[in-house]
Order: C-alpha cells, then sequence, then structure tokens
C-alpha cells in the first residue's frame, strides 16, 4: 500500500472518526450530538455502526454514483474530492457540479487512491463497496479515522449475508430513501437543502402517480446479463415503483433483490411490460437496452413473448432500478409508460 498521508495518519492517531460500535438495525435513526452548540460531533446510527462526524465534511469521497448524486443535488461539489463506481451519465442538470470533482475510477477506485485524496468522510450506496471485495472494509477506513456512511436502503430490512444482492426482509420504501438523503444533508449542516430535495421528490412522485390505475398491467424489471440474467424480486426500488403505481411484478413471489432467473421461467411468466436497465457499464452481458432489446427479439425463448412482439419496453437508468433519488425518474417513466401502452388510467 502507498503511503498514507500525513492529514490522515493524525486523524488516526487522535482518534477522530468513525466509533464503530454493533448496533442492531440498518435504517437511520436519530442523531446524537454533543460537544460545542454547532451540534458536532454529530452521530447517527447507520447500517449496524456508529458513524461520528467531528466536523462538517470538507474533503468527501462518494464511492457509488447513487451516493454521488445526492451529494450532487445538495449543492456539495465544493466539498467533494472524488466519485467511483458509476453505471450511468451523470443526472441531468448536474453536469457542471458533477465536472468539478474527479473520478476516481469508473468502477471501485483503490483504497490507497482514495486516501490520496486525504477524505475526511466517504460514502457509499452498497454495502459491498466498502466491504470485502468493495474498495475496502468500513474497519479499515475507521483505523484511519476516516468516518464511512453507507445507504440505509441497502441495509434496513435487508440480510446481506448471502453470496447474491441481498434478501429484503421487508419491502423497501421511498422514505428510507429521503431518510438518506436527510442524513447526509445533516452531516454536512444543510438541513435546509436536504428538506427541500425530499420535498421536490415527493412532489414528483404525487404528480406522476396522480388517479392513476395499473392494476391490470404485469411488469418484469431486467437490471443486466442475458447469460443469467437479473430480474427484481419483489421489495428493493422495482418494487417502490410498482407499488406507487399499483401494477404487479411477475417476479414478486421471491424477496430476493435481483435473483438470476433462467428465460424459461421469463417467458412463462409472459409480463405485459419489460423495464430494461439502461446501462452505460461494460462489466457484464446486454448492459444497455439496445442490447437487451436485440437479445430478446432474436432468442427463440423470448421472441414470442407479449411484450416483446409489442415491443413494450420501458427504458430506465440503472440508478433508477436501485434504492437512489432516481427511482423518481422510475416511477415517472413507468408511470408515463404504462400510459402510452393502455395498461393504466
Amino acid at each position: 500500500m502507498s503511503s498514507i498521508p500525513r492529514r490522515v495518519r493524525l486523524s488516526a492517531l487522535l482518534g477522530i472518526g468513525i466509533l464503530l460500535l454493533t448496533a442492531c438495525g440498518g435504517g437511520p435513526a436519530p442523531a446524537a450530538k454533543s460537544g460545542g452548540g454547532d451540534g458536532y460531533p454529530l452521530t447517527l446510527t447507520n447500517c449496524g455502526r456508529k458513524v461520528t462526524v467531528e466536523r462538517p465534511p470538507r474533503r468527501a469521497v462518494s464511492l457509488d454514483q447513487g451516493s454521488t448524486e445526492i451529494l450532487l443535488s445538495l449543492g456539495l461539489a465544493d466539498r467533494m474530492v472524488g466519485t467511483g463506481t458509476w453505471t450511468d451519465p451523470v443526472l441531468k442538470g448536474l453536469e457542471k457540479a458533477n465536472a468539478k470533482v474527479p473520478r476516481l475510477a469508473d468502477r471501485y477506485p483503490s483504497f490507497e487512491k482514495v486516501l490520496d485524496k486525504e477524505p475526511d468522510l466517504v460514502t457509499a450506496s452498497f454495502l459491498y463497496t466498502v466491504g470485502k471485495g468493495g474498495v475496502a472494509p468500513r474497519e479499515r477506513f475507521a483505523e484511519l479515522g476516516v468516518p464511512a456512511y453507507v445507504s440505509p436502503g441497502d441495509c434496513a430490512d435487508k440480510d446481506n449475508s448471502g453470496d447474491g444482492d441481498g434478501v429484503r426482509t421487508k419491502p423497501l420504501t421511498m422514505d428510507t430513501v429521503y431518510g438518506e438523503v436527510r442524513d447526509l444533508a445533516r452531516i454536512f449542516g444543510v438541513e435546509e437543502r436536504g428538506e427541500k430535495l425530499v420535498g421536490d421528490l415527493k412532489a414528483r412522485v404525487r404528480a406522476a402517480t396522480k388517479d392513476i390505475d395499473a392494476s391490470k398491467a404485469r411488469v418484469l424489471y431486467w437490471f443486466a446479463n442475458s447469460d443469467a440474467p437479473y430480474m427484481a424480486g419483489c421489495c428493493g426500488a422495482p418494487g417502490v415503483i410498482t407499488r406507487e403505481l399499483g401494477a404487479k411484478n411477475v417476479f414478486d413471489d421471491t424477496r430476493e433483490e435481483w435473483p438470476q432467473i433462467n428465460w424459461e421461467t421469463v417467458a412463462d411468466r409472459d409480463p405485459d411490460v419489460l423495464v430494461l436497465g439502461d446501462l452505460t457499464r461494460k462489466s457484464q452481458s446486454a448492459e444497455s437496452a439496445r442490447k437487451k432489446i436485440e437479445f430478446l427479439e432474436s432468442d427463440p425463448v423470448t421472441r414470442n413473448m407479449t411484450a416483446v412482439k409489442k415491443k413494450r419496453y420501458v427504458l430506465l437508468s440503472g440508478q433508477a432500478m436501485n434504492p437512489t433519488i432516481r427511482t423518481v425518474e422510475g416511477v415517472e417513466k413507468v408511470a408515463a409508460a404504462l400510459r402510452d401502452y393502455g395498461l393504466a388510467r
């Protein structure tokens, strides 16, 4: 490993950063404040750990696109020194702000590259990103006094102990995403911005779902991979979209986040609409929507499906299919498509 930046070494020696205490539950919890009148140090219960921030971060590194887009939406580009792990172009309207922040890697940056930025906070959308196999486990950041905040959307009411993408014990709701926005706004001391962002997101959901009835629509969500496709189970971000619209996910009988399901089973379920992840990364087969459609319309098992024959496709960014602020974009686009296809009123 490259030499540890002096400032990070000093942080470790002074004991500044995370307090690693095992806690029950993974969702956001009320903050415990102590010390000066400015509200810092600030302690949050986050994904089973106590995370303590000594002061508003000035050198944050966000390690997943979903987390990055929240920080940029809160107007915090000037307090970010790096990002990593992207599946899509940045959210429209955030291009200029994003251009000001160095991209450390399209996938996972190395631990050394993150430390070279001398971060005073790292954020991630997935436990895997700050776990074994990702950038580095949270414990390694803790040893150097760097607080690590993980999206509660990947741990609240979710069992990540298996080999897959986790199993939901309860359905995800947008309240968990809103809680992440509020947590990050509190960490950076911009609570009013957080409330405004949450209010805007809620208003968009209300507008997209007003008077909609999609109870007769049967939907399937395909994220990636044509060889062993990842399809959405009942209760992650696609479940939020489906429930908001009153539709049915044809694989709502599994609580796995993204089970791999064979094409014969998919064809047998014969959905009315296919929601396709339109990813720009190149780590698996059929990442883009174009590649997915080419496969669906040429494969002998899938080409006779109702949705394929009628070309009922909805294209979503990968981020809209994860528990992020872009899940609202998913609600809007799927609602509009179901109306256009005559499957909702």
